[in-house]
């Protein structure tokens, strides 16, 4: 094992070949060196987004309302520092009260789509345990793709 040790910012140097070439006890350095960096990177922003909340989101959600909105954007300054603030509108749905509804809309005649938007969908442990007769019938409108790869690197407990 090389005792070189790489460190975030000596990665961000490399090329994507040059780290394809390093030992496998490297990459796996790199692995650990890189989460490491981002689960601090993480905190620290989430440190830094509550501070900015505990300073500035009562004056901005104030700018808001004058403005005679609850959600949206809104600029407000602190000396020469210029916030922008978003404030996005979260609306959910309940789903059996939809569901009620979308059969009163279909029994009086009219579209249901023409109200709500329908996503149909089936869960793959379901669709695996069907019998192959019925997993035949909706094998058409089934389309297969690959997610993005992920890879974890571990070391044999005997070299580290």
């Amino acid at each position: 094992m090389t005792n070189l040790t790489l460190y975030p910012a000596d990665i961000a140097e490399m090329s994507v070949s040059q780290i394809a070439r390093l030992s496998p006890l490297q990459k796996h350095e790199v692995s650990k060196n890189l989460i490491e960096a981002s689960a601090f990177l993480k905190k620290q922003l989430a440190k830094l987004d509550a501070a900015l909340e505990q300073e500035y989101s009562a004056k901005a959600k104030a700018a808001l309302l004058e403005s005679g909105r609850d959600f949206g954007t809104a600029h407000i300054n602190d000396g020469p520092l210029r916030i922008k603030f978003d404030l996005p509108k979260k609306v959910t749905w309940d789903q059996k009260q939809l569901g009620d509804i979308a059969e009163r809309v279909a029994a009086s005649g009219d579209q249901v789509k023409s109200y709500i938007d329908i996503k149909l969908s089936v869960s793959e442990s379901r669709y695996t345990n069907w019998p192959p007769a019925l997993q035949q019938q909706f094998a058409a409108a089934r389309t297969v793709d690959a997610g993005k790869p992920s890879f974890t690197l571990t070391l044999d407990e005997e070299v580290q």
